[in-house]
Order: C-alpha cells, then sequence, then structure tokens
C-alpha cells in the first residue's frame, strides 16, 4: 500500500505503517493528494466508497457505510437561531458515524494481512469495529471500561467479539494498547485509517449541499478524532478547488467534562486533561482527548469556535428533535444542536446562517429516561376517549 503518515503540526512523515503518533506527541494522518479530485459520478448507493480515490483502501464487500440524509430542519430554525440542517449519521448500518472509520481501519488491517483488530470504547466505536471484523472475517479484541453498562455490553456482544473489561485507568488504555507488541490493528477513535474513514462525512455534506456551501459545521467532539477528519476533508476540498470558503468548525462538548472546550476559552495553544464529571453524554465524557489539540487547532483554523453546555441543555436539545422533526438521537449527539443554540444566543452564529448538525448516533439503541404519557381505555370507550383529545 502507497502513501505516507504526516503530522498535521510539525509536518513531519513517516511510513503508512509505522506508527499512529508523531515524536512529537501530535497524531498522525494520512496524506492525501487531492489536485485531482472531482465531485464522482458513481453512484450513491456504493456510500462513501465514492470517494475511493481519496481513501487509502479500496471498497470491499458487505454493506457501505455512507450516504446518510442531509435534511433541512426548518421546523427548528426559530429553536437553533439559524437555518439548520441535520447530516443524520445514525443512518449508517450500525446506528452511527463510526461505520466510516471502521470499514476503512478494519479493510486496511484485512488486507495488510492481520488477523486480529481491536479497539478502546465503551459504545459506538465498539459495537462499529466489532461489526466490521465479523464481515472481515477477523478476529476482534474490544477493551471497555469495567462499570460499563449491561445493555451496551449486550450490544456490542452480538459480532462476538471477544470482551475485556478493564479496571483501572481507562484513558490510559488507548495509549497502552498503541504501545503492544502484539499482532493486532488496532482501529482506536483517532488512529490515520478511522481518521481517513471518517472524512467522508464531511466529503458528503459539502457534495450534498452543492453548490452552495454551509456557514458552519457543527459538531460534538470527544477524543478529537471526527472533528480532525472533518478539518481533514475541508483542507483537501479547498485545495482540490472545490470549496472556496471553508465553513467554520463548531465543536461542543458536555459541561461536565469539557478539555477541548476549556482550552478554547482560556486561549490555550494545547489541550490539557481535566476532571470529568458526571453528564448524560458519556460518549463524548473524554477528560484526556488524544486529539484535543488537532480538534482545538481546526476550530480556530476555520474561524469557527469550541463550547460546552450543561446536561439540562443536551436533554432539552434531544426532546426538540424527537418532538419537533422526529429524530431520535442519543445525548453526544443532540450536544450538537444545543452548542448551535448556545452560539446563536451570544452571537457567534446569525439567524440567516446555514448550518449543518452532525447527528452522530440513534437514540435507539440505549434506554433513557423518558416521561411515558399513557392511560387505559376499554374497547367500548375508543371513539370517546379519541375524540376528548382531538375535538
Amino acid at each position: 500500500m502507497n502513501g505516507q503518515l504526516c503530522c498535521y503540526d510539525c509536518g513531519r512523515t513517516y511510513g503508512i505503517d509505522d506508527r499512529s503518533r508523531c515524536s512529537c506527541g501530535e497524531p498522525l494522518w494520512i496524506e492525501t493528494d487531492p489536485s485531482d479530485f472531482e465531485w464522482p459520478d458513481a453512484e450513491w448507493s456504493r456510500g462513501m466508497w465514492r470517494y475511493a480515490d481519496v481513501l487509502p483502501v479500496s471498497e470491499p464487500s458487505g454493506v457501505p457505510p455512507g450516504t446518510t440524509p442531509l435534511v433541512r430542519a426548518d421546523r427548528l430554525d426559530e429553536y437553533a437561531g439559524c437555518s439548520l440542517s441535520l447530516k443524520h449519521e445514525g443512518q449508517n448500518p450500525t446506528g452511527s458515524f463510526k461505520d466510516r472509520g471502521s470499514a476503512v481501519g478494519v479493510s486496511y488491517a484485512a488486507r495488510a494481512g492481520y488477523e486480529w483488530v481491536g479497539t478502546v470504547s465503551h459504545g459506538n466505536m465498539a459495537l462499529s469495529t466489532s461489526a466490521y471484523a465479523a464481515n472481515a472475517g477477523l478476529e476482534c479484541a474490544v477493551f471497555v471500561p469495567a462499570d460499563t453498562p449491561a445493555e451496551r455490553l449486550e450490544l456490542i456482544a452480538r459480532h462476538d467479539p471477544h470482551l475485556f473489561r478493564v479496571e483501572g485507568d481507562y484513558g490510559q488504555l488507548y495509549h497502552e494498547t498503541l504501545a503492544l507488541e502484539a499482532d493486532v490493528a488496532f482501529v482506536n477513535s483517532d488512529t490515520p485509517f478511522r481518521v481517513a474513514g471518517q472524512k467522508t462525512v464531511a466529503y458528503e455534506i459539502l457534495e450534498q449541499c452543492s453548490p452552495e456551501t454551509p456557514d458552519a459545521i457543527a459538531l460534538p467532539v470527544s477524543s478529537g478524532g471526527q472533528a480532525s477528519a472533518v478539518w481533514k476533508a475541508l483542507r483537501e476540498l479547498n485545495r482540490a478547488g472545490l470549496v472556496d470558503d471553508v465553513p467554520r468548525l463548531y465543536l461542543v462538548q458536555a459541561a461536565a467534562c469539557d478539555p477541548v472546550a476549556t482550552a478554547y476559552r482560556e486561549g490555550c495553544a494545547s489541550v490539557s486533561p481535566v476532571t470529568a464529571g458526571d453528564t448524560i453524554a458519556v460518549s463524548i465524557a473524554n477528560s484526556d482527548p488524544p486529539s484535543g489539540t488537532r480538534a482545538l487547532a481546526a476550530a480556530r483554523d476555520t474561524g469557527g469556535a469550541v463550547v460546552s453546555v450543561p446536561d439540562a441543555e443536551i436533554r432539552d436539545a434531544m426532546d426538540r428533535l424527537s418532538t419537533t422533526v422526529g429524530v431520535s438521537v442519543e445525548p453526544s449527539s443532540a450536544v450538537a444542536i444545543a452548542g448551535i443554540r448556545t452560539l446563536s444566543q451570544s452571537g457567534a452564529i446569525e439567524p440567516d446562517d446555514d448550518v449543518v448538525a452532525i447527528l452522530t448516533g440513534s437514540g435507539y439503541k440505549e434506554r433513557y429516561e423518558t416521561d411515558v404519557r399513557s392511560r387505559t381505555i376499554d374497547l367500548d370507550g375508543l371513539e370517546r376517549e379519541l375524540g376528548a383529545i382531538v375535538g
């Protein structure tokens, strides 16, 4: 396989399978030459593989991720404070944006001769990696925190990975797995092949919007891998001459665990670990994000910002999405909508701005506290009871 890895910060380059992080400490991504790239003629049914010309692997077998809908949510415009569109990544095969990175990372591992892939995750990435490993005929090792809820473990176990519940410092596990000498290809949150797949969400957004370009893209941030991928895609499309005015990137975190937002507020050049509190957005509660500084650079480079929102506003955004546009998302996805609302109230986003929110995962996979309104009636009272409601 041709290509090389590059550090976005210091510019050092490495062989394609040498390492995941630069000697300067920052994460690497796969260098891509997009100069000859044009919007493809390939069928949308190929999903993210429409963009094979800028991906490090060719299309494997199986259900392709990508081609998720981008829909106007005009009924949420007043709430969000802008012209809002939703990129619904919950419609990927396993219900989240992670499928894009898993498809590339697992495909590379299979073609490079690995028999095992692994990942560190307690949610969407664990489920996604194990599913794509099953499709590729590879063994999969998944490392989750020891206190991962049983319902999550049941979801992940459907694809029969080797599940390890880890006690101790879960945040350190990311680095420990990448340092292992075992013959396992780890496809962690911001490793180069995962980022290469994740960037296709931005390619899709910009192609679906073409010939117009949104003013801004908002998304949740945890490890910083997805934010890095979107930034990388915008840089590539700009170099290809397909995007002149690069959208501002707005990154959003839960207030209980917001290391990237803290660094942005304090004007820091890099992201430092924080002490995490409890939040319903547990999937993005990463107190020491491995690509946090790269995500911070992405927001600043595009003229965007990083903000955090409290749980009450995350819950409200979840409810609005469900009851206003009929889209159920997990709390970590609703963070993006809550953040857009906060940015609009501060004046950073204006009412006539076209903003795309990336909804990273479906809300139908887990239980959440919901106020269930119901009543028991008998069959004879059906018309009377319904009439009392509809008038």
